[in-house]
């Protein structure tokens, strides 16, 4: 086989690409080693399938096919006479093909990407609704709270107790609200500073004759839920208190730490 239908069969081609075996390969290397025009060959195919893939699909990765290019500028810098492209190729067709192939496997890669960025949006999208339909759920558990509290405070049947502040905050104050039909009980502590750290209030009722505290609650935020917490039903409570305690309660109350006090 003269090297001209060598060079026009096609392999010099699948070498470039990749596509031989290595010892079809090593033949390839062996042949442009020995004969400069199988050499000048390998260079235009290369040089041709860059140039004609960076001209046709120029937005496609640009910066891949330059480092490409580089790469063969590179490989070839040092070689003795590079040789152009001849003017006229009998497999021009041939490596047109395979220059279509390469600029097929670039576009699915930049429809790939495209479809990740078109997914990562999408993801974006999803988390930021579920995080609204959160907030949302979230506002108006807390309206409809809200909502439930008003509606018991100003029930026809609900009685407020007002609890005065003592020596050890005589600028507190506080509200017990007892429902005499259900007998729920609920406090109202936004007249009484934040606890310290590692401190609560301790809601008592009281029994005087004789004294006999029973504890029905334990609130360490005097701010959530508008400042009203439900306690425990406790029946016949003559008093209510409120003292400070330490974190998790005690079980009898501190006199000395009395915020609030008031009676029925």
């Amino acid at each position: 086989m003269s090297n001209r239908e060598y060079i026009e069969s096609g392999i010099l081609e699948l070498y470039v690409f990749g596509s031989l075996s290595e010892s079809e390969a090593a033949e390839v290397q062996q042949m442009a080693a020995e004969h400069p025009d199988v050499q000048a060959e390998i260079i235009a195919i290369e040089k041709a399938v860059i140039n004609l893939s960076y001209s046709i699909a120029p937005h496609l990765s640009s910066e891949n096919f330059e480092r490409i290019r580089q790469q063969l500028i590179e490989k070839y810098s040092h070689e003795e006479g590079v040789v152009a492209m001849p003017r006229r190729r009998a497999n021009v067709s041939a490596i047109i093909g395979w220059a279509a192939a390469v600029i097929l496997m670039v576009g699915l890669g930049f429809q790939y990407y495209k479809y990740n960025e078109v997914i990562a949006e999408r993801d974006k999208v999803v988390k930021e609704r579920s995080q609204f339909e959160e907030l949302l759920a979230a506002t108006s558990a807390k309206q409809k709270n809200t909502e439930d509290v008003l509606e018991f405070v100003k029930h026809k049947n609900t009685n407020a107790i007002y609890l005065e502040g003592q020596q050890a905050a005589p600028d507190s104050y506080a509200r017990v609200y007892v429902n005499t039909l259900t007998n729920q009980t609920s406090v109202d502590l936004s007249g009484l500073p934040e606890p310290p750290q590692g401190h609560v209030y301790q809601i008592w009722a009281l029994k005087l004759d004789p004294l006999t505290p029973t504890s029905i609650g334990i609130a360490d935020d005097t701010k959530a839920n508008n400042g009203i917490h439900t306690v425990q039903t406790f029946e016949g409570a003559q008093a209510f208190g409120i003292t400070l305690e330490p974190a998790g309660g005690s079980p009898t109350p501190t006199m000395e730490q009395l915020y609030t006090l008031g009676k029925v």
